[in-house]
Formats: C-alpha cells, sequence, structure tokens
C-alpha cells in the first residue's frame, strides 16, 4: 500500500508544480474547460474557498519542502489582506480563509505578520458570536439567526487563538458553538442538517431548511463530512468525549450510506435515485475525518476509521482523478450543492485539498491545518 501511497503522491507533486507555474498569483475555484481561468482575487476576493489553494500549497510545502508551494501560497495570504481590510464581506468562513493562509505559515515560519492576520481573523470570527442562542452566526444581512453545520470546521481557528493567547474566551465561544450544533444541527440516526434558524433573542429553535442539500430533512453529504471532521477537531482541541462520540455518530451513518456506492458519496443521501448525483469532496472530507478520529480512539477501534479512509481515498485515486499536467484540478465529480447543474460534478479547489491532506496523513507527511 506505501508504494501505491507514493505513486499518487508522485503524481500530485507534478500536477501541483504545473498548476503552481500556470497560476502565478491567481487564486483558483472551479477549472473551466480543464483551466483554472477565473482568479478570485478580482472575482470575488471575500469567497469562502479562497484559503484552500493556499493550504493544498502548504501542505505540500510540509511534506517535500520545495519552495515553490511556499512562495506560491504566500501570494494568496497576502492578497487576503485587501478581504480583511474592507471587511463587509467576510462571514463565518474567516477560519476557512485563514487557518489555510496564515494560520498555516505561521505554523510552519513563525512569521510574526501571518501570526497577526490569523489573530484578526479570529476576532472577526468571535464577534459573529450570538450569546443568547450559544451560536456563531453564519453568512451576513438579514440571516441574524442562522447557524451552518459547516462552521464546526471554522471554529478551529477559535481554539487556535486561544492556545497563541492563552485566553480561554475564544475556545469557550468555540465550544458554546460546538454544543449547540449537537442540540440543533445532530439527528439521532447520526444524520445532520445543514442549517439550523434560531430566535436569535432567545435560542429557540425555528426551522431547519434544506440549505445545499436536496431539501428539508434531507442528508446533504458534505454537511455529514464538516459534522465528522469538524466534532473530530473540537475533541481533538478540547478533549471533551461529547464531541467524539458526535464525530462517531456521524461517521458511522456516513460509513453506512457510503457503502451501498463503493465508498463515493452521493450529493444528498436522501434524494430521489435520479438524477444521480455524487460529491467526491464530501468523501475526501470525510476521509480526513475518519483519518483523526482513528488517531484518538482506543487501539481497537482504529482500523474501522483508518482503513475506512484509506478505501475512500484509494477509491477516489482510482476513479476519479486528472493526471493530465496540462489541465487544471485534480479530484473530479465534485457538486457544489444539490441541483446546481452548471456546479455539478466538477473539480473543486477544496476536493483537492481534502484528497491532498488525506493521501499526505496516509504516509504521515501532514501537518495540522486546523
Amino acid at each position: 500500500m506505501k508504494e501505491t501511497l507514493l505513486e499518487i503522491y508522485g503524481k500530485i507533486e507534478k500536477k501541483l508544480k504545473a498548476e503552481c507555474k500556470r497560476l502565478g498569483e491567481k487564486i483558483p475555484y472551479i477549472p473551466e474547460n480543464g483551466h483554472y481561468q477565473t482568479d478570485m482575487r478580482e472575482e470575488n476576493n471575500f469567497w469562502w474557498t479562497n484559503g484552500f489553494w493556499a493550504g493544498l500549497l502548504w501542505q505540500m510545502y510540509h511534506g517535500t519542502g520545495d519552495e515553490i508551494y511556499k512562495k506560491t501560497a504566500e501570494y494568496s495570504e497576502a492578497a487576503m489582506d485587501r478581504a480583511l481590510a474592507e471587511f463587509v464581506g467576510l462571514h463565518h468562513d474567516v477560519g476557512f480563509q485563514f487557518l489555510h493562509t496564515a494560520v498555516a505559515d505561521y505554523r510552519l515560519t513563525g512569521r510574526e505578520e501571518s501570526k497577526v492576520r490569523g489573530l484578526h481573523a479570529a476576532n472577526l470570527l468571535s464577534g459573529r458570536f450570538n450569546p443568547a442562542g450559544g451560536y456563531i452566526r453564519a453568512w451576513n444581512l438579514d440571516k441574524t439567526g442562522w447557524m451552518i453545520v459547516d462552521c464546526l470546521m471554522n471554529i478551529p481557528l477559535l481554539y487556535w487563538a486561544s492556545e497563541v493567547l492563552d485566553d480561554p474566551r475564544y475556545s469557550e465561544i468555540a465550544n458554546l458553538h460546538a454544543h449547540t450544533a449537537i442540540r440543533v444541527l445532530l439527528r439521532e440516526d447520526g444524520s445532520c442538517n445543514h442549517i439550523g434558524i434560531l430566535d436569535p433573542s432567545t435560542g429557540e429553535l425555528l426551522e431547519c431548511p434544506g440549505g445545499q442539500g436536496y431539501g428539508i430533512g434531507s442528508s446533504w453529504s458534505r454537511g455529514q463530512a464538516w459534522a465528522i471532521y469538524g466534532f473530530a477537531l473540537a475533541f481533538m482541541h478540547t478533549g471533551n468525549q461529547e464531541y467524539l462520540d458526535a464525530a462517531k455518530k456521524i461517521a458511522h451513518y456516513f460509513l453506512a450510506n457510503t457503502a451501498l456506492t463503493d465508498y463515493i458519496a452521493l450529493t444528498d443521501f436522501r434524494a430521489p435515485k435520479e438524477p444521480v448525483s455524487w460529491d467526491t469532496t464530501a468523501s475526501a472530507c470525510a476521509a480526513c475525518g475518519l483519518l483523526q478520529i482513528a488517531e484518538m480512539v482506543p487501539d481497537l477501534e482504529k482500523p474501522l476509521y483508518r482503513e475506512s479512509a484509506q478505501k475512500i481515498l484509494m477509491a477516489l485515486a482510482g476513479s476519479h482523478c486528472n493526471w493530465n499536467q496540462e489541465e487544471d484540478g485534480i479530484l473530479q465529480n465534485g457538486t457544489v450543492a444539490y441541483g446546481r447543474e452548471n456546479e455539478t460534478h466538477v473539480p473543486i479547489i477544496y476536493g483537492d485539498y481534502f484528497f491532498v491532506e488525506g493521501i499526505s496523513r496516509l504516509l504521515g507527511k501532514e501537518f495540522m491545518i486546523w
């Protein structure tokens, strides 16, 4: 298996080096006609995925020591300064944006400027906390009572800030949000709602709309993956068993569903059979969450999570990767949201990030961005 993993890693290296040379300072998102044509610095500097390219490159820099990854990652980090300065377009996803740029840089290089950027972002995220409802509000505009499952992957920014500053305020906000997510978003069967809308003055749950899944009561697979990995990370940072239990419960639900489809996730586990919609990004993210769980459970439990993650990643590598160095995007068949035809079965930058993190983890080459 190690020989196979090293072969995959070698393909990743060749592909990403070619992309670095083509992209220069651009921030990519979804390829068009096989190439990253849109530069997200100009298209939308606030866009929630704008950190993943840098995170991918920092993982590769850590794994290989090749300076091309470091240099290219630094471009994204510098570009994010404009988002911090303009502020109004930022929301709950500052974790995704700045953990993968500034915080990753600081962790690997100790650069003080990067630390300051990360702390700035952590303060923006903590400022979104609603003490009446015990949650970090999602998005902007009229969504004052909204919380979403994705934010479980953003709260590690707050755990990092607490550690760096030796200040429990940030981690307490993260914990309160995670507890509310268990109450509002986690269902008895291990599935999760994507969105919970609460009364912002009382915290009373008002409704749970369908969000990026098929509809109300359905099961958006990437939301399940966010929850697996997010709760596992919350346990890693706190040691609170409730978080690990939640991560395992959701993981078992995810694996039961993907066992029916050869480890590749449907976009929604409760959608109609037709049209068939896959989301490989959900599988890749879930695999990273499973590997995180495997590091934290007793030895007799480890094989379930590690070997399941390995099977997912091998299924992705075997049937859903484009290794053509002349084209952009590695992991194919990602889907942004159920029913969005032009964003269905496409390569997406966060799919590549989680796939590379997963393969790096299996080889022991990763570093902890979260």
